[in-house]
This record gives structure tokens, C-alpha cells and sequence, in this order.
């Protein structure tokens, strides 16, 4: 089974995945989810939130942006990461599911966050 986390504010994807207010989980065999489940964001501290996912077995990340530190983890860990995403939750794991969500390389290089990587 795959699991795919998209980091989520108010049903929607989230532009800054370590700030985001939780994870919408999807758990899917094949092209078909299984289960669907909301998971709080359980703080942001560099590094923690790659290993927290890695640790519930995520398998995919996707969001519209995400900070450079949390890439290399990721990578680290063979966790496919897609950002540049936008939209309703539900809407962008359809388009990943058909294949039509593209990675954009989206990467926040500054630790400052606030209103920063909007857009990206």
C-alpha cells in the first residue's frame, strides 16, 4: 500500500509544507484510495516533520513549497516529494492519480518563512 501525505491548510494544499496546519494522508493500492485521514502538524522544528512522515510510513509528500533542509531528508530517505501544488487536497491527489501533478522544484532557501514562499 502507498500512503501520500499532502500538507494542508483548510482543505487546501499548503504553500509552506513545515508550517502547514496538518496532513491530509491518502492510502492507496494502486490507483485507487483506500482511506483518507487528517494528522495535526505536530510542530516545526528542522528535520523533524521529514522523519515524523518517514516514521508513519509516508511513501510521497506533496506541497506548493518546502525548505531545502526538509528536500535533502526526504531524498535521504527515498520519499518522493512533489511541490508547486495548488488547490483543494482532494482536487491535486486526483491530478497526481492521473499522473498530471508535475514537481516544479519549488524549494524555500530562506529560514525566515512568514509570507515568504507564497507563490513558489
Amino acid at each position: 500500500m502507498k500512503k501520500v501525505a499532502v500538507a494542508t491548510d483548510n482543505g487546501n494544499v499548503s504553500q509552506h509544507f513545515g508550517h502547514c496546519e496538518g496532513f491530509t494522508i491518502y492510502n492507496m493500492e494502486g490507483r485507487n484510495i483506500v482511506s483518507k485521514s487528517f494528522v495535526s502538524n505536530p510542530g516545526h522544528q528542522p528535520g523533524f516533520l521529514p522523519n515524523y512522515l518517514n516514521d508513519i510510513g509516508v511513501n510521497t509528500v506533496i506541497a506548493g513549497g518546502m525548505g531545502g533542509g526538509a528536500v535533502q531528508i526526504f531524498n535521504q530517505k527515498k520519499i518522493e516529494i512533489i511541490t508547486g501544488a495548488e488547490g483543494s487536497t482532494d482536487d491535486v491527489i486526483q491530478k497526481y492519480l492521473s499522473s498530471n501533478l508535475q514537481h516544479s522544484g519549488s524549494i524555500c532557501n530562506q529560514h525566515k518563512h512568514k509570507g515568504e514562499c507564497e507563490g513558489h
